[in-house]
């Protein structure tokens, strides 16, 4: 079986190179250089950008009031995005300090809860989305008459009350463990309860990422059958109207996120796991090891590309945005403007 953070002595007792930690207890080692420079410069990247992109994004829907369903769903995504993000900083001090974990149990835990908290928080409002602009295209009267926006607060009330309930045994599994001199804080749990980590993180995977990534395809499906299908009375111009434009904008997005962040993270995450409980060969293992490695920044991408969908798919915020910069440079230019000479009287 594989040790989670594995580690041997040479004959003066000291560490060796991630390189020649050994990953069974036989002669299979991992070469995991490469995620000291990967994973500290990737979430520096995504911690910058998604900072900025998702504090702006708050403070223009804060800004936006009344809010519909839509604008509804778009801010709690937004606020999930910019709490995983602010956690950022500890993970790239730790993999910087070459999986060094100075900051407690207790912080280990809330950031890697953050990091799937983020994630299922994200598909389950990008679902919620989809599903709107679904009934939005294709049932538009029931939509406008009977979805109001306090039902989308209880649904994404609802979304954070059921991602928590089944995210709490990860507060329980994840744990900190001592390689000499340093703190390791594992993303999954310890060697000793990683088959049972294992099956529940199966489980959860399957009910809050392949459920809703099936509703999602689904509604699309549904989505491209009816926008692509001629409205009856309408001219060529009315037929690509704002609303069916928004609705591919949509789509486009939606599976740009999944195809970069969801699929990638998941598929390789489920044979590094698989091959780990199997005990596959060390080749092998050494390619899962490095797949995974590779798509776990991945996951985070989503915080930066989000808010590209308010800004394609919302009108009311980019109509928002464009009135917050233009007003700023008109209040620049007004403080800036030389006066007139009669101006001076």
């Amino acid at each position: 079986m594989i040790t989670m953070e594995p580690v041997i002595l040479n004959s003066h007792g000291h560490n060796l190179s991630a390189a020649s930690r050994p990953v069974f207890n036989s002669s299979c080692r991992f070469d995991e250089e490469f995620k000291y420079i990967l994973l500290p410069v990737s979430y520096s990247l995504v911690f910058v950008i998604g900072f900025v992109l998702n504090a702006m994004a708050l403070w223009l829907f804060l800004k936006m009031r009344p809010w519909n369903p839509s604008t509804v769903y778009m801010f709690h995504l937004a606020l999930s995005d910019f709490l995983y993000v602010i956690s950022l900083p500890t993970l790239i001090y730790y993999y910087a300090n070459r999986s060094h974990w100075p900051f407690g149990v207790a912080a280990c835990k809330i950031v890697r809860f953050l990091f799937y908290a983020n994630l299922y928080c994200s598909i389950l409002f990008l679902t919620c989305i989809s599903v709107h602009r679904y009934l939005g295209i294709c049932h538009p009267i029931k939509t406008l008459t009977l979805v109001k926006p306090r039902h989308a607060h209880l649904v994404c009330g609802l979304v954070w009350g059921v991602v928590t309930v089944c995210l709490v045994p990860n507060l329980i599994f994840v744990t900190t463990s001592r390689r000499d001199n340093d703190t390791i804080c594992h993303d999954t749990t310890s060697q000793n309860a990683f088959n049972e980590y294992v099956d529940y993180s199966s489980v959860v995977m399957v009910l809050l990422f392949g459920v809703p990534f099936t509703v999602i395809m689904v509604c699309y499906c549904l989505m491209a059958r009816s926008l692509c299908k001629p409205r009856v009375g309408l001219s060529a111009n009315q037929q690509g109207n704002a609303s069916r434009q928004k609705s591919v904008k949509l789509i486009v997005i939606v599976l740009v996120v999944f195809a970069v962040s969801f699929v990638p993270f998941h598929i390789t995450r489920t044979l590094y796991y698989t091959a780990r409980v199997l005990d596959a060969n060390c080749e092998f293992l050494n390619i899962v090891n490095f797949t995974y490695k590779i798509t776990r920044p991945l996951a985070s991408v989503n915080s930066c590309i989000d808010p590209i969908l308010y800004f394609l798919a919302g009108d009311h915020y980019r109509s928002k945005l464009r009135t917050v910069l233009t007003g700023k440079r008109q209040t620049l230019s007004g403080q800036l403007r030389v006066p007139l000479p009669e101006e001076k009287k």
